[in-house]
């Protein structure tokens, strides 16, 4: 995994610690730690690290790749990045379909049986993602499979991906960001909290 980007979200802000005071998401889960990788963009060393990690994941394992796809908000900039980079079409995937005009699920042109890489900035439970992952399939892509900039690495989204038969990688992750605050000296009373936050999770 990527210390050097761990560095970076650390540094700017995008990786929020707050084990006594758990933040809520969306789904109602508690976590001692909050990604939003959206303050990248802001950052042009950052963005431009991530974008070339992203393009040297998809040179090495999904060379056949013909279309870039960004999921709905956080995957657009990111995808349309590494699209710029490979010199590739790119579309991107809403959470739902437009509630006017053609009603699209997926923005952009996509031809049916093309092979599609996946970017996310980040996996939880990974329904989010697969949901994308399935919209693309359902409208004639290839998926080759997803990247993302941070997983937490739960257990049911490792099973939810290869449920649905779709190979994921991430540049980082919730282990190594440990690792990452370990060797900054972090509080090791918050690190064994987080530790065993994980482990329940």
């Amino acid at each position: 995994m990527n210390a050097t980007i761990n560095q970076y979200l650390l540094k700017i802000g995008a990786v929020k610690l707050s084990p006594n005071d758990p933040f809520t998401w969306a789904s109602g889960k508690k976590s001692p730690i909050y990604c939003d990788n959206r303050l990248t963009l802001s950052y042009p060393e950052v963005r431009r690290l991530i974008c070339q990690s992203f393009v040297d994941k998809i040179k090495e394992n999904f060379k056949d790749v013909e279309v870039i796809a960004g999921v709905a908000t956080g995957g657009i900039a990111h995808g349309a990045l590494v699209a710029e980079v490979l010199g590739l079409p790119m579309i991107y995937v809403r959470d739902k379909p437009k509630g006017h005009g053609r009603m699209n699920l997926i923005e952009g042109h996509l031809e049916a049986g093309k092979r599609v890489v996946v970017i996310e900035d980040l996996i939880s439970t990974g329904g989010s993602s697969l949901k994308a992952v399935d919209g693309i399939r359902e409208s004639g892509g290839n998926v080759l499979g997803l990247l993302a900039i941070f997983t937490y690495g739960f257990e049911a989204a490792i099973k939810a991906f290869e449920a649905a038969n779709c190979p994921f990688d991430t540049l980082t992750n919730f282990k190594s960001l440990l690792e990452e605050l370990k060797a900054q000296n972090a509080p090791e009373s918050e690190i064994a909290f987080m530790e065993n936050w994980i482990k329940l999770n």
